[in-house]
């Protein structure tokens, strides 16, 4: 994988953009390290990292985080590590891209919350179906929407990949490296 024709390694630090499908940047991290890079998929830590909204708002997270983005599947997963357990967000976006030592992808409103006692909840629907007519997503973009949530809530059913906690512990370790 490359930034600006140099290999991301393990170590390096990437700012994250998200953007709607309309092209406006919708929210921006200042700061997430790269603690792993797979040919699927890229890793990324973070911890009281500021955030920035569309309107210019500012906060910081408060704990830290591992997020996974995906080259091919239209979902990226955020592992909160908070002191109650680890709580999945995960957004229904495109796949990333990199440029200019950013991470970037469209976020596509659905998100999928995941709590520590294993229930979970689809949220935004609202905001999704707004957006649609709003920004006039095509059949296909609302399809790919639809069939990605539906994927990502079998991946955690089944507590495949990222949602097995043997790979979430092993990046909690990898985390400690840097915050």
């Amino acid at each position: 994988m490359e930034k600006n024709n140099k290999i991301i390694k393990i170590g390096d630090s990437l700012k994250i953009h998200s953007y709607k499908h309309d092209g406006t940047i919708y929210r921006s991290w200042d700061q997430a390290v790269v603690l792993d890079v797979k040919p699927d998929y890229i890793v990324l830590g973070n911890k009281k990292v500021l955030v920035m909204e569309k309107d210019g708002r500012t906060w910081r997270t408060k704990e830290p985080a591992i997020i996974f983005f995906y080259k091919n599947n239209w979902f990226n997963i955020i592992c909160q590590l908070k002191k109650k357990g680890i709580y999945y967000y995960c957004n229904i976006a495109t796949p990333y891209i990199v440029e200019e030592s950013t991470i970037k992808y469209i976020d596509y409103d659905l998100d999928l919350r995941i709590f520590p006692d294993g229930k979970y909840k689809i949220l935004d629907q609202g905001e999704y179906e707004h957006h649609r007519h709003l920004m006039n997503y095509s059949n296909e973009i609302n399809q790919i929407v639809k069939n990605e949530l539906k994927k990502l809530i079998l991946l955690y059913k089944e507590r495949k990949d990222l949602f097995d906690q043997k790979i979430v512990s092993e990046y909690q370790e990898k985390i400690k490296d840097y915050f």
